[in-house]
């Protein structure tokens, strides 16, 4: 669909000038500099020639067919450009000018204008404020970038053109090619999602990388990037995702969302490999666009000095890569040419007067021993070490080796010649031994996801006309909040397990319900104006006896109405009292991008303060379920330890899955907790002690 972006067989220029000093001068010189076979028109009103071109007066007035447009006109010209363009039939087009939504309130009228122009006209734009599109194998530079990237296989996409250019700099420097390459600007029309797409159908792209500030459609882009993900890494570094952007919010849930959660999970469901800084997406671009996926974690060390090791050794221990075990077969044929002091044990080390030979002779003993899953080469460049010379001799054997072989050449100036042959040769070169293990966990992680079976969404049944019921009783006395009776009826309609309530309005009929129930109780207030039941002394545990009871009642109630006299307190609950569990928190919330997110973590009262959860996007699909739990710094307690049966993870899966649901079928839940949901021992389920739910206003 955007094909005339990368392949046009003839250009238009418009802004094309004779002046080496404007922009409309370099997109003509990179345009003819760099093997483009197809036609040029440079689009100038004055200008009679431009370097060697035939220019022309208008774009009308340019030989047709004109598969893509160039424009880098002043703004006000730009919206009679897409008009001619409409006219001549072009269908697309790149904004190379700026001066749109970028530079404040009249340039993003423009910049609407704009977006209904193409529309209008049936053209698709790039940009505007972009600094253009690239393809390496047509010759295609449609950019007024310093240089053209080598040919590769890295397709390359950026929100900011200042990124771009780092990007394209960086490329340049190591050596590192690409396939098609765009400056996506100001986003008027095509967005990430579409030049994902056009990536992902792309034959001479294999590894995508992006930079990210927001994205439109969250649920597109993701559904999106999970289907490229299957053929295709997508590696995508997201800016902007501090607390500041985050909402304020009166769920346990709303307060700790924000873009970073909504983004973690959307990435994590679409299987995008996430870079958290410019050095990681540099790092896992040159690993991913080399090396072949490892098929397990085991990772063997090389090294000419024992410092150095040690520090790649701690470093895995962050990771999820082993450091493996050599069979016995590799150890016995490296001690036939390794000096007797050298360690032939994991981190091999070769000892500091290694030459290039004894690297060789390594690599090759241990790329066979099938116990090694990946390898990293280090090198310290002590004064007799053979630093080229050992280039050389592991280039050959890392290129041809069916599992990733990545090098740590350390230092800066004697190893630049070294890691330049290594990297020529198509083999990830790091100066840090940490770059180098975080790039091999990231191609093993993803290699898991690869393989993971296939996603299953369960369909839960639910009573969906009881809890619309309830959700229009509730909109209808124009609240938002649901009280506890009203959030229990949601749940008990998709099946949670609750714990049996009586409504007492007395001190009196307090007590009846607690004799009825059985010791010991919960006293809970009930009032639509208390949502946190805790934080105001809302919520009495353990009462043993009548007058446990009794005194609880008038304390709470007393108590309550001093804090926030305009309550309306409706009574208390008598709630039977579920002990033998680990409580953990079920929340729901609406992100903005993505739309409803599932939050799971530890509960009670320190939810907030910890901050150990997990979030997914809606649908969640029972591996996401079976994921969230397991996520969290505390599920070893959920596990057991010292002697604690282990509680029912099934349980917990389960009910985030009916959450989920819950969200599916009513949209207009915004934010919900299920805190705490009491999970009992493995085998016997789990009961929601409390819940609450807030509708959006209606208008």
């Amino acid at each position: 669909m955007l094909e005339n972006f990368f392949k046009p067989r003839s250009m238009a220029i418009l802004g094309a000038s004779s002046d080496p000093n404007k922009l409309g001068y370099n997109l003509v010189k990179n345009m003819i500099s760099y093997g483009y076979k197809g036609e040029v028109y440079p689009i100038n009103p004055k200008a009679g020639e431009i370097l060697g071109l035939k220019s022309y007066k208008s774009l009308e007035d340019a030989p047709r067919p004109v598969d893509l447009a160039v424009l880098a006109v002043a703004p006000k010209y730009v919206l009679e450009a897409m008009d001619q363009c409409g006219r001549m039939g072009i269908e697309s087009a790149v904004i190379i000018t700026g001066g749109f939504k970028e530079s404040g309130r009249e340039g993003a009228k423009l910049e609407r204008e704009l977006a209904e122009a193409a529309r209008r006209n049936r053209v698709r734009l790039i940009g505007p404020n972009c600094i253009g599109v690239i393809d390496t194998l047509s010759g295609v530079n449609a950019s007024f970038a310093a240089d053209m990237p080598l040919p590769g296989n890295i397709g390359v996409f950026s929100q900011s053109g200042a990124i771009c250019v780092a990007i394209l700099d960086w490329a340049l420097g190591e050596n590192v090619g690409f396939s098609r390459f765009v400056s996506l600007g100001n986003e008027a029309d095509i967005t990430e999602t579409e030049i994902l797409e056009s990536f992902g159908q792309d034959d001479q792209t294999k590894v995508i990388i992006g930079y990210l500030e927001s994205v439109e459609r969250g649920r597109d882009f993701m559904d999106t990037a999970y289907r490229i993900s299957q053929t295709k890494p997508v590696i995508i570094i997201k800016a902007g995702v501090t607390a500041a952007g985050a909402k304020a919010a009166s769920s346990h849930t709303g307060a700790m969302a924000g873009s970073e959660n909504a983004y973690e999970a959307a990435f994590k469901q679409a299987g995008i490999v996430r870079a958290y800084t410019m050095a990681e997406l540099f790092n896992f671009a040159l690993a991913f666009s080399t090396q072949p996926f490892p098929v397990g974690p085991n990772l063997c060390i090389i090294t000419n000095s024992g410092g150095p090791g040690i520090i790649a050794a701690d470093a895995i221990e962050k990771t999820q890569l082993h450091l493996a075990t050599l069979s016995n077969e590799t150890i016995s044929e490296l001690r036939t040419f390794l000096p007797p002091i050298a360690s032939l044990y994991n981190p091999v080390d070769i000892i500091g007067d290694a030459d290039a030979e004894r690297y060789r002779r390594t690599l090759a003993t241990i790329v066979e021993d099938t116990n090694i899953h990946n390898i990293l080469v280090m090198l310290a460049p002590a004064a007799i070490t053979h630093i080229d010379e050992t280039a050389a001799a592991l280039a050959p054997i890392a290129k041809q080796a069916s599992k990733p072989v990545v090098t740590c050449f350390m230092g800066r100036k004697r190893v630049e010649m070294g890691r330049k042959l290594l990297l020529d040769a198509g083999v990830p070169s790091y100066n840090y031994p940490e770059s180098a293990i975080n790039s091999l966990n990231a191609m093993f992680r993803h290699r898991q996801w690869l393989d993971r079976p296939e996603r299953v969404y369960p369909t839960l049944p639910g009573d969906k006309s009881a809890v619309q019921k309830v959700f229009d009783d509730i909109t209808a006395t124009g609240r938002n909040d649901l009280i506890e009776a009203e959030a229990r009826g949601v749940l008990q309609a998709y099946g949670f397990r609750v714990p049996e309530v009586v409504l007492a309005k007395t001190s009196d009929e307090a007590v009846a319900a607690a004799e009825k129930i059985g010791y010991p109780v919960v006293m809970k207030i009930v009032s639509p104006q208390v949502l946190h039941k805790s934080d105001l002394g809302g919520v009495a545990l353990g009462l043993a006896d009548k007058s446990q009871v009794a005194d609880a009642f008038f304390n709470m109630t007393t108590r309550i109405r001093n804090v926030i006299p305009q309550a309306i307190i409706l009574g208390v609950y008598i709630q039977q009292m579920v002990t033998g569990g680990k409580e953990v928190i079920l929340g729901l919330t609406k992100d903005e991008q993505f739309g409803p997110m599932v939050m799971f973590g530890l509960g009670g009262i320190y939810v907030e303060a910890l901050k150990d959860v997990a979030f997914r996007i809606v649908p969640l699909s029972e591996q996401d379920a079976f994921d969230m739990v397991r996520e969290i710094r505390s599920f070893p307690i959920l596990r057991g330890v010292r002697g604690e049966p282990a509680a029912d993870l099934k349980a917990i899966e389960t009910s985030l899955l009916k959450l989920s649901q819950i969200a599916l079928d009513f949209s207009q839940i915004i934010e919900a907790d299920i805190n705490p949901l009491m999970v009992l021992p493995q085998g016997q389920g789990a009961v929601a002690i409390d819940a609450r739910f807030t509708l959006a206003r209606q208008v």
